[in-house]
């Protein structure tokens, strides 16, 4: 599929900006896939005014394709999506492994209704440059492709501005999530963006949920051929979001109504510590992101979205110390949660 068989209300939507959760796994006690629940969150998603959903991404754990569950997920999503609104969604498949593989996995998403991939590099890690180039423009040639800059910590590979440069000028990459927790290398993907001649064609999304509210309102620019350029970074594509989804949505919309404005409210970028100091709780920054999947399913849990926290490596879990750190977030930032409207809409969703 190309990026111009797309309609065009999903691809305005996704070059506009918006926000897309990445979808956590729904077990039960026996680590067997827990539909109701999974559903429950696919539509929490939807009413929360998600703009799109990333399913089989780094949240919904890559072992989901060791497990034989890597379609019936994405499956799960995409028909709950659509059984639950007529309203455009930006549906991104998380795509992974060596290239038969993350072939395979594209044609899969191509087929359950997917619009995008979101293209994991960490299987190539030893690959030179133009290995990962001409994996990439494989995949390409099935699917839309989303870049996904993981962050090293947890199993991503350092990429240089001249990669993004040359990713940027494969034709059918639509967006960038940018995620390697990191200024510098941010600045590299923006600048091999910019020096490809491509930001009107390829949507920058942040994945740094270390620094989302700055990322999302500050404008960036660089210097190619002796041009100014300036930029902005349009949506957030983002494992913090998976929690607290309708006040991130609202969030989000005040940071887009500023965006490029002469002045920004000092109290907008103030939120940005404040939901940076609710990630480190989430993501358990303390033990180097161990209990990162594990501390949005104890949010989920809590609120009554998830019966548990069980992930299906049975070694992941909550780190030394992350529930006493969540225990303060959600007592210090009651007022950035939604728990309110989940309580209003649990019992429709679980239905």
């Amino acid at each position: 599929m190309h990026r111009s068989e797309l309609s065009a209300d999903v691809l305005r939507l996704l070059m506009e900006g918006t926000v897309i959760p990445a979808h956590p796994l729904a077990l039960t006690a026996e680590r067997d896939l827990d539909a109701r629940r999974q559903r429950a969150l696919t539509r929490y998603y939807v009413d929360a005014g998600a703009g799109g959903l990333a399913v089989g991404v780094h949240t919904t754990q890559f072992a989901i394709r060791d497990v034989g569950l890597y379609e019936p997920v994405l499956s799960l999503a995409a028909e709950s999506a659509r059984a639950w609104t007529a309203r455009p969604l930006v549906m991104v498949a998380g795509l992974a492994g060596r290239t038969a593989q993350a072939v395979a996995e594209a044609r899969t998403a191509v087929r359950l209704g997917y619009h995008a991939g979101l293209l994991s590099l960490a299987a190539l890690k030893g690959r030179s440059e133009d290995e990962i180039v001409a994996h990439c423009e494989a995949v390409a040639a099935e699917i839309p492709l989303v870049g996904f800059y993981l962050q090293v910590a947890v199993g991503g590979l350092p990429l240089s501005a001249n990669f993004w440069r040359r990713f940027a000028q494969i034709d059918n990459v639509v967006a960038i999530k940018m995620a390697p927790f990191n200024r510098y290398r941010t600045l590299d993907v923006i600048r091999g963006v910019a020096e490809a001649g491509a930001l009107d064609r390829v949507a920058l999304y942040t994945g740094n949920d270390d620094h989302i509210v700055l990322d999302l309102v500050l404008p960036f620019d660089l210097r190619i051929g002796g041009k100014a350029v300036r930029t902005s970074i349009k949506g957030g594509l983002l494992g913090h979001w998976s929690v607290w989804t309708a006040s991130a949505v609202k969030l989000f919309d005040r940071c887009k109504v500023v965006r490029g404005a002469a002045a920004i409210d000092a109290d907008l970028l103030a939120l940005d510590a404040r939901v940076t100091d609710c990630n480190a709780a989430f993501f358990d920054v303390a033990n180097d992101f161990h209990g990162c999947i594990a501390g949005c399913h104890e949010v989920l849990r809590r609120q009554g979205l998830l019966a548990g926290i069980w992930c299906l490596d049975r070694n992941e879990g909550l780190g030394p110390g992350q529930t006493a750190a969540i225990d303060r977030v959600l007592r210090e930032h009651a007022d950035l949660s939604d728990d309110a409207f989940v309580r209003a809409n649990l019992e429709r969703w679980l239905a």
